[in-house]
């Protein structure tokens, strides 16, 4: 697990016709741990042969280094593939299962999955990647379950994510993993994005919604929750508060949200279990108690099935206390 005092090296994959946009997200998110002094993450550029790249929009990107800069990157990510969906070439195919074999953590982020996917990577396992290229993907390798639902999906050793804006979640979900949720939260606010966007959430609404006034009912009950989190939030307790029927308040929140009033409610605890973990001494009872969880019990539960860990060992790896200013 990457600390402070830790050289952590991402190398990000570049070919001739990618869009500024894919190849900046990771770039981003990433520069920003550095930039904010929170570890030496340094990030790179690679492509199948050293040179240049140039880009969807006619810019040429020098400096860009060859397929021999995933030997050494503790994650390489894809952000991004031909829109052709063209197989991936051997060379590349094989850096990626080298990586991977020697415990580089690869990333395919949107259409990027369809190269992860093509080394072989996920055979057997779950991957997600643009909605409209779900059933193309699916026909191409039937061995992989392609979901066209969520937003990312982390193996631990492989992670995909879906369309173009959710590569955002996806980095920020690895600078979590690695670094803890205070850090990942001071990344997202300074790039003023959401800090932490469900893996399961939907990747899309079947039909565009206005945006949200801060008078909105649902907008509304929504702060409301994350004030009170310590109480029963039951679906009929906050649908009181938003003044509507069970039946209108549970379609509604979906619509707004893409997840269900009780597993929104489940992430949001456990979101703020891990920043209370993280910057206080708080026993794991107390800790249970003032996230709504009731006991130590039912939290580390729900801790263990979320994060695969412990409170306890979750405060160990990323207490901000013990952290030089």
């Amino acid at each position: 697990m990457p600390t402070l005092a830790d050289r952590f090296r991402i190398a990000v994959y570049a070919f001739d016709g990618i869009t500024m946009f894919h190849l900046a997200v990771p770039q981003l998110v990433f520069g920003e741990v550095a930039r904010q002094g929170l570890g030496p993450w340094e990030t790179v550029l690679f492509s199948d042969r050293a040179g240049s790249v140039r880009t969807a929009e006619g810019y040429a990107i020098s400096g860009v280094a060859g397929l021999s800069a995933a030997e050494d990157a503790d994650v390489v990510v894809l952000p991004s593939w031909h829109e052709d969906a063209r197989s991936v070439a051997p060379m590349l195919r094989r850096a990626l299962q080298r990586a991977h074999a020697r415990g580089a953590t690869v990333a395919g982020l949107c259409l990027g999955a369809v190269a992860v996917v093509d080394a072989g990577l996920l055979s057997g396992r779950t991957a997600v990647t643009h909605w409209q290229a779900v059933d193309a993907l699916a026909d191409r390798h039937p061995d992989v379950t392609i979901d066209p639902s969520v937003l990312y999906i982390d193996h631990g050793d492989v992670l995909t994510s879906a369309g173009t804006a959710s590569a955002i979640d996806a980095c920020l979900h690895l600078v979590r993993g690695r670094l803890g949720a205070a850090s990942a939260n001071q990344i997202a606010r300074n790039l003023v994005v959401a800090p932490h966007r469900e893996g399961g959430q939907a990747q899309y609404i079947d039909r565009p919604l206005p945006p949200r006034p801060s008078e909105d009912p649902m907008s509304r009950v929504l702060e409301w929750a994350l004030e009170h989190l310590d109480q029963a939030l039951t679906t009929d307790h906050l649908a009181k508060v938003a003044h509507m029927s069970r039946r209108t308040f549970i379609r509604a929140f979906h619509a707004s949200t893409g997840a269900t009033p009780a597993a929104w409610v489940r992430a949001r605890r456990l979101d703020e279990a891990r920043r209370v973990l993280e910057s206080t001494d708080l026993p794991v009872e107390h800790v249970a108690r003032v996230c709504g969880f009731g006991n130590a019990v039912t939290l580390r539960q729900n801790f263990a099935a979320a994060f695969a860990t412990s409170p306890s060992e979750y405060r160990r790896r990323f207490d901000a206390r013990t952290l030089p200013a």
